[in-house]
């Protein structure tokens, strides 16, 4: 017959097996989730020069939970001369055109692509103006934004550069290459205004 002190061992036996399986089988329930996908905020913006936006980035797991992973994240931009970012996430928009502002944590990344545009633009020059030249040959216009006030920026990157007759001249940005004789107005655009001038060839 087994004595009480032998039921008393093997009951204490029993239990510590008991919280042991326990602890074992409870713990796949606070495994941490997996981190999915990073989603940076606020989507697409537009800035002008010299402002700056805060960015967010907020983290999606793989249990659908999602947290803010703003101050936690490694910042990117791929293009400083139009858009820069601290280690914080905060943009300063530097010079016309799009940057993509990217947030990664690990293997895991977000994007979200940062217009800058001038504010207060009034008109676009280009130059040179009206010029002339001869089959074969290529011109290189630059254009130049006049804002609001009287002040200037440089728009000949970032502009839209369109030639009205590619049968006369052709564009690769701001570079026109002449195919036949004849006359085409040469363009450049930035958001709503337009800079044109006519390019003659002989």
């Amino acid at each position: 017959m087994v004595s009480t002190k032998r039921k008393v061992q093997l009951l204490g036996m029993l239990c510590a097996l008991l919280l042991l399986a326990g602890a074992v089988g409870c713990k796949g329930f606070f495994v941490n989730p997996t981190l999915s996908t990073i989603t940076v905020g606020p989507a697409t913006p537009t800035l002008t020069i010299g402002t700056t936006q805060q960015m967010s980035a907020t983290a999606t797991y793989d249990d659908g939970t999602t947290q803010s992973l703003t101050s936690g994240v490694y910042w990117a931009t791929s293009d400083d001369t139009v858009a820069s970012i601290t280690t914080a996430g905060n943009v300063t928009a530097v010079g016309v055109g799009s940057a993509t502002i990217t947030a990664e944590a690990g293997t895991v990344s977000g994007s979200t692509t940062v217009t800058v545009t001038v504010a207060n633009l009034q008109s676009i020059n280009i130059l040179p103006t009206n010029p002339t030249t001869t089959v074969g040959k290529s011109v290189t216009f630059t254009a130049t934004g006049i804002i609001a006030g009287g002040g200037t920026v440089d728009l000949t990157n970032s502009a839209t550069w369109t030639s009205s007759n590619t049968s006369v001249a052709t564009m690769a940005a701001n570079v026109a290459t002449t195919t036949g004789t004849g006359t085409t107005t040469i363009t450049a655009t930035s958001g709503s205004i337009q800079g044109t001038t006519t390019l003659t060839v002989n």
